[in-house]
């Protein structure tokens, strides 16, 4: 349902939550959230062009986050790289379809249940749930130790 690109960008975002504002750099966020550096450039620059994170460069440089953990949704990551597109019109293209037929209609409304469920979780959260998750180890799944 979401995107690598939407994956990506959560997995560098709840790691820099965890940093607790200590600038990372690319290479520091790509081996801990086991993503290529390469494309994870254009996550992390995308994520600055939405006003999510800042780049400060030089010796002690790096990527943070803009605002607090606990201020930033799962949602708000996800709209800025691959945003969740809702259903507003017929998708078949029918003219005379002014409203959505029972199929879309019921998926729009999953869709919006959601971004409801995303919206209302935020970076903190994540990194607060219990870390039994965390103790079994699962490829792209596990958390690197924290540093």
């Amino acid at each position: 349902m979401f995107s690598q690109t939407a994956e990506y960008a959560l997995r560098a975002a709840v790691y820099l939550a965890s940093q607790e504002g200590t600038p990372r750099t690319t290479q520091e966020i790509a081996k801990a959230t086991q993503v290529k550096i390469a494309y994870l450039s254009k996550v992390m620059q995308n994520l600055v062009r939405q006003g999510l994170v800042q780049s400060q460069r030089g010796l002690h440089g790096g990527f943070t986050l803009v605002r607090p953990a606990d201020e930033l949704t799962v949602l708000d990551i996800i709209q800025a790289v691959d945003p969740i597109q809702r259903i507003k019109s017929c998708p078949l293209g029918i003219k005379g379809h002014i409203n959505l037929c029972p199929l879309h209609r019921r998926l729009d409304q999953a869709m919006k249940l959601v971004e409801d469920a995303l919206g209302q979780s935020t970076l903190a959260e994540l990194l607060t749930e219990p870390n039994r998750a965390r103790s079994i180890p699962i490829p792209l799944c596990s958390w690197p130790e924290m540093e």
